[in-house]
């Protein structure tokens, strides 16, 4: 998916957010249950986006006008190198309706799981932001 890979790219995460879908699915590579709810997976999209350093795709998998695409990505997360794969499932709407992330190996997935439990507090507060106050973060980010 070109625009999801360009937005990731771009830093563009409000980008990230209007390709998901309201109910879309995340699976984390580090956490056993899946979260629900296009808030919930920004937030944690956004946190990601914090964590990761030097990240890259460095192939993308799937048919351009499919609807299952896997893009290939490397990062570091400390001085743990990650690679990883981000696997996006659209609805009929082209919205991302699914988003699966699996990352190797091991020592980089608990690298990741540490960074992203420093990040909780703030993705619960994202959660819970109103749209006025994303707004606000909106433009001071911008």
């Amino acid at each position: 998916m070109r625009a999801f890979r360009a937005a990731v790219e771009a830093h563009d995460m409000d980008a990230v957010e209007a390709l998901l879908a309201d109910d879309v699915v995340f699976s984390s590579p580090v956490v056993f249950k899946p979260y629900r709810g296009k808030a919930i997976t920004a937030a944690i999209l956004r946190a990601v986006e914090r964590v990761f350093e030097d990240f890259r795709y460095e192939r993308v998998i799937g048919e351009a006008d499919g609807r299952d695409h896997a893009l290939v990505f490397a990062a570091r997360v400390g001085d743990r190198e990650i690679s990883g794969c981000d696997f996006l499932h659209l609805d009929a709407s082209g919205r991302i309706a699914e988003l699966t992330v699996m990352v190797r190996p091991l020592s980089g997935a608990q690298a990741l799981q540490a960074a992203m439990a420093a990040q909780f507090e703030r993705i619960a507060e994202e959660v819970q932001e109103t749209p006025r106050t994303q707004e606000a973060r909106a433009r001071r980010a911008g």
